[in-house]
């Protein structure tokens, strides 16, 4: 049994059922994208911070005009002045997706993950730019994420690709997806594919954090696809988090699953955007490095390793320039506790900040290491080379180890110069 002998049909189009996941911030790269994309399959790219990803790879400088905009601010506590120029994020959006799937050359797919979560101090037009803009340039897919989404949808049914564009939602309980269904019922527009992510999934968790650990993917997917079948909805569903060979995957798509999301094998992947000093980092933990810890400022649970340098972090919070988790009145978890931790600060002594953490920095600096909770077993997958680091296997070699390999085996890659 392999994942070759499926095919996953999305519309008039069929795919190689293997989704790279969005992981930001531009972890999911281009060439990530571009890998999945070329072998059939579909590879996602993601929007978290899209006008600060925009000026890395595209040489913009979206960031730096609007840290110049608001200096006036920076070491004022309140952030509710700071707004995004709704112009320069779709902007940005557009210039990123174009730049992606204008260097298509398979007959895979390329989808964008948009998080309802990333508020940007106004969550409904921002999120609505990013959508549209999206849709402009030619993506052929929206996965939204990161939240219930109830009223996505509306932002974007009078875009003229509303129907034509493939839309899917992230789920993590049959709960949530019921949820979304009442709205897109109303407005004629399901989702064109469902993705149940389960509790061994990397970064932010759709679970309570005390209680994550009483869940299964298995068990949520199962509930999902006897719920579509009584209410005669035929949406694929695909299984998502802690996908670890291609058997675990095959074994999801003979269970009726329509196809697979991975990523955290492609986090090591050469084509990744994290630094290969921390790809090393993902390669050596070992099980009890992997932690969940509550220091996002979203509220959501996050899977990370506990050295992640964010953890330590007393920076002071880069909102003028960045500002992605500022809620609808310009607050954030983070600066309170950066304020409150300054206030108490002694003389001579660290500062502590306690029970929060600076995503927007942290992400955007690649120094806090989501991961998923088999990253420990990340070392399987490929061999040490002689001087003790890890070999970063290809895109492409991941991907067909998915697409082909039997039993429970991974097939790891051979260095060049190796026999």
């Amino acid at each position: 049994m392999k994942v070759d002998n499926y095919r996953f049909q999305l519309r008039d189009k069929e795919y190689v059922p293997i989704i790279i996941g969005g992981m930001g911030v531009n972890i999911s790269t281009t060439e990530l994208a571009l890998s999945a994309e070329k072998l059939g399959g579909i590879g996602h790219i993601s929007d978290a911070e899209v006008c600060y990803v925009c000026d890395q790879i595209l040489s913009t400088s979206y960031t730096t005009k609007k840290r110049k905009k608001y200096s006036y601010n920076a070491g004022n506590r309140d952030k509710s002045d700071l707004y995004f120029d709704l112009e320069d994020v779709a902007e940005a959006q557009k210039k990123y997706v174009e730049h992606t799937v204008s260097q298509k050359s398979g007959n895979g797919a390329i989808f964008m993950n948009c998080m309802e979560k990333l508020t940007m101090r106004d969550s409904a037009s921002t999120l609505k730019a990013r959508l549209a803009a999206a849709m402009d340039a030619g993506i052929d897919g929206l996965t939204l994420a990161a939240g219930l989404n109830i009223r996505t949808l509306d932002l974007i049914k009078d875009h003229p690709r509303f129907k034509d564009v493939n839309i899917g939602i992230i789920i993590s309980s049959l709960r949530a997806l019921t949820i979304f269904l009442k709205r897109a019922i109303k407005l004629d527009r399901l989702p064109d594919y469902i993705i149940v992510e389960g509790p061994l999934a990397g970064g932010h968790l759709g679970f309570a954090p005390d209680d994550w650990q009483n869940y299964d993917l298995q068990s949520i997917v199962a509930e999902v696809i006897a719920y579509l079948k009584k209410e005669e909805l035929q949406i694929p569903v695909i299984a998502a988090g802690g996908i670890f060979t291609g058997t675990d995957a095959a074994t999801f798509i003979a269970s009726g699953a329509a196809g697979v999301q991975v990523a955290t094998r492609f986090t090591i992947a050469r084509e990744s955007g994290l630094p290969d000093k921390v790809k090393q980092e993902y390669l050596n933990a070992e099980q009890q490095d992997i932690v969940v810890n509550t220091v996002s400022p979203t509220g959501y649970p996050m899977r990370m390793l506990r050295n992640s340098p964010t953890l330590r972090y007393t920076a002071k919070p880069n909102c003028e320039g960045l500002g992605y988790l500022l809620d609808n009145s310009g607050k954030c978890g983070y600066i309170n506790a950066y304020y409150e931790a300054l206030e108490a600060k002694v003389d001579n002594k660290p500062m502590t900040i306690k029970g929060q953490t600076c995503l927007c920095s942290g992400m955007a600096n690649y120094d806090c290491w989501t991961c998923g909770d088999t990253t420990y077993r990340l070392k399987e997958t490929t061999v040490k080379q002689p001087e003790g680091t890890w070999y970063l296997p290809s895109a492409e070699e991941i991907f067909l180890d998915y697409q082909f390999s039997t039993d429970g085996k991974i097939a790891k890659p051979c260095p060049p110069g190796v026999g």
